[in-house]
Order: C-alpha cells, then sequence, then structure tokens
C-alpha cells in the first residue's frame, strides 16, 4: 500500500508543480476573467499565498514529506501528517467556494489526491498491511 500512497503523492508533486507555474506565468488574460473554473485566477488571489509564500510550495513539500513518509513506512507519520494536509486543502477549497467563487480544477483534483493518501494512509494504520510500522506507535 506504501507504493500507491508514494505514487500519489508524486502526482500531488506534480498537481502543485502546475499550479505553482499558473501563479507565476504571464498569462495575464485568464486571471482577468472570473469564469466559474478559472484555476489562474485562484492562483492569482490573495489567497494564493501566505507570507508571500505560494501556496503551492507548500503543497510540493507536503506531498514530497508524504511520499518519503509512506516510503520509510512511517506509517503513524503519514496518517498524521495527510490529516493535516487534508484539513488544509479543505480550507483552501472553502475559500474557493464561499469567498472566490471560482474553481481551481488542478486544487480539486489534488483535494482528491489528498482525500485518497489519508483514506490510505488510516487505513494502512487501522488494517495493517504487514509491514512494520518505524513510526512509533505502540504494538
Amino acid at each position: 500500500m506504501r507504493y500507491v500512497i508514494v505514487t500519489l503523492a508524486l502526482v500531488g508533486v506534480v498537481l502543485s508543480s502546475i499550479t505553482l507555474w499558473i501563479h507565476y506565468s504571464g498569462d495575464v488574460h485568464e486571471a482577468v476573467s472570473k469564469s466559474l473554473w478559472n484555476s489562474a485566477f485562484v492562483d492569482r488571489s490573495p489567497y494564493s499565498a501566505v507570507a508571500g509564500i505560494p501556496i503551492a510550495l507548500f503543497g510540493i513539500a507536503g506531498y514530497a514529506a508524504l511520499g518519503l513518509l509512506a516510503w520509510f513506512r512511517r506509517n503513524t507519520l503519514t496518517a498524521i501528517a495527510s490529516m493535516l494536509g487534508l484539513a488544509y486543502s479543505l480550507y483552501l477549497t472553502n475559500i474557493e467556494a464561499h469567498i472566490l467563487n471560482v474553481w481551481c480544477v488542478y486544487c480539486l483534483a489534488s483535494l482528491s489526491v489528498i482525500v485518497l493518501i489519508t483514506l490510505l494512509a488510516f487505513g494502512q494504520l487501522i488494517f495493517g498491511s504487514g509491514e512494520p510500522d518505524s513510526g512509533g506507535s505502540v504494538s
């Protein structure tokens, strides 16, 4: 199961990299038109950065950390980190839905990926996978 989590984490890195590219791309025309589906508008909104750091960079780092945690069989830490990532992703999705009123396709795809990672990580933790947990849990 850890290979599936690692693969999904790589997909998350790719999706976050695409949104980072959109954040810094010079295509202003897309960001100006506010249709229902507009990734550029979302990725250039005031909510797309924290302290000047694009959220996509946090996504890249977070997915890379999840992939490494899963790879090194840190099952407990993988589950906890994925839950934190899911909570933040849901917070950002709430901003898209209720403040910006615009949806980012890549952000929703990323939400789907973190939901799957969280379900798999907790499933692996609860039901076991036959692999030892090096995450500090007591057996």
